[in-house]
């Protein structure tokens, strides 16, 4: 068994440890070095650091500062990689820590990041996950049982400074453009609450400056939430600077495709075996210049799936055209009004629908003026027959139990 090149202690917090990083920036120090063809293992703290717990009130969720987030542990540096080569990384296996056997799902309030659905679900709220080996389920959602598929949510190398540049060019050009919504249409660079690894000193200050936020998926990588990135799966990343810098962390335990609730999946700490590997001046070879990858040959079988429709008009009976954003709304809104008919809330339905591993589809962009997408949920999940029948539906749920909301303060 390989050894942790990088290890973390779940007792304190991640900014005493300089094997860590909050933000994506070039001059980031490598906290380890490995060869092509080693194999390791990384340890992860959840994604927002240990700031929420393993209770039944959703403060932590409401008052969570997602400026820190995502914690990453790295950037690990290859031997010989060099701008334009392809870093391969086999995904050997991930599990969760024998000390924290649990992970979370929530929903941050309109105010603090929001979410897919924030318009109908503005408060913050949450659902706690106890695992048993490959199984969970959770307190707060009685009737469900499934086998996670874990995976890193957030993985990718550290960008060039040009590419720094673009991303914080257009980002900021987007966030002008509405610069009072709530919630906002990018995150900036934010400089208070940076950790920038071994950096120290002027050279932080300015990297923490300018480094980018981790929230979403760029060309490098980073935070994708691709669900079937799990034991198994191979991915080959485009490298952008001398060494590679290879960082990975928001673990999930669960996801379902879309991660709709925004902290959607079952995030967890735990760790990720790894294998790194080279292929020189692979970009150019194979014309990539977004990462691509084998999925996992290791998936829950579930078979039997009922499927939710939905297409490009909004809530307010709005015309959009071949909109699949809209659309996947429509699909998960349609699938919550169903699953409250066995009497759950629309919150524990929305967690669900976020956690489980439902499939998301683009099922069809070319009948204007309607896109079509479909969320695949499935039926072995549940404790009870969720298919429609002559009888009718029946509260399978009962009592009044629903998802721990906020304290008032």
């Amino acid at each position: 068994m390989a050894e942790p090149i990088i290890k973390i202690d779940l007792d304190k917090p991640p900014y005493e440890n300089e094997s860590i990083h909050n933000r994506w920036h070039p001059d980031i120090p490598m906290a380890a070095m490995v060869k092509p063809g080693d194999d390791f293992i990384v340890e992860c703290h959840d994604w927002t650091g240990g700031q929420i717990h393993n209770n039944d009130d959703a403060s932590d969720v409401r008052d969570v500062d997602l400026t820190q987030v995502h914690f990453l542990s790295g950037p690990v540096g290859v031997e010989g990689a060099e701008p334009g080569d392809l870093l391969v990384v086999d995904i050997l296996d991930i599990g969760t820590f024998q000390e924290s056997q649990w992970g979370f799902n929530g929903f941050f309030s309109k105010q603090n990041g929001g979410g897919f659905l924030t318009e109908h679900f503005p408060e913050a709220q949450k659902s706690v996950w106890d695992f048993n080996g490959m199984f969970t389920k959770s307190r707060h959602i009685p009737g469900v049982e499934f086998a996670g598929l874990i995976h890193p949510g957030l993985i990718g190398c550290l960008p060039s400074k040009e590419m720094l540049e673009e991303w914080n060019k257009r980002e900021k050009a987007l966030f002008d453009s509405a610069p009072e919504r709530v919630p906002a249409l990018a995150t900036l660079p934010y400089a208070d609450t940076a950790h920038m690894g071994k950096l120290s000193g002027e050279a932080k200050r300015r990297a923490a400056e300018e480094g980018a936020r981790t929230v979403p998926p760029r060309e490098h990588g980073g935070n994708c939430d691709i669900k079937d990135l799990s034991r198994g799966s191979k991915i080959y990343f485009p490298v952008y600077v001398k060494d590679g810098g290879l960082s990975v962390g928001d673990l999930h335990f669960s996801q379902g495709d879309g991660e709709i609730t925004f902290c959607g999946a079952i995030e967890m700490a735990g760790w990720i075996h790894l294998r790194v590997e080279l292929i020189k001046d692979g970009m150019s070879k194979y014309a990539i210049k977004n990462p691509i990858f084998k999925p996992s040959p290791m998936t829950p079988k579930y078979d039997d799936y009922l499927i939710f429709e939905g297409v490009s008009v909004d809530e307010q009976g709005k015309q959009h055209y071949l909109d699949v954003h809209v659309a996947y709304r429509q699909a998960v809104l349609n699938a919550i009004e169903y699953l409250k008919k066995f009497g759950y809330s629309g919150a524990q339905a929305y967690s669900l629908l976020g956690c489980a591993p439902v499939q998301g589809h683009i099922s069809g962009v070319v009948d204007i003026p309607n896109a079509c997408a479909t969320l695949w949920l499935p039926t072995d999940i549940f404790e009870f027959d969720v298919k429609p029948n002559a009888d009718g539906p029946k509260q399978h749920v009962k009592g009044n139990i629903d998802l721990p909301l906020a304290k008032d303060k």
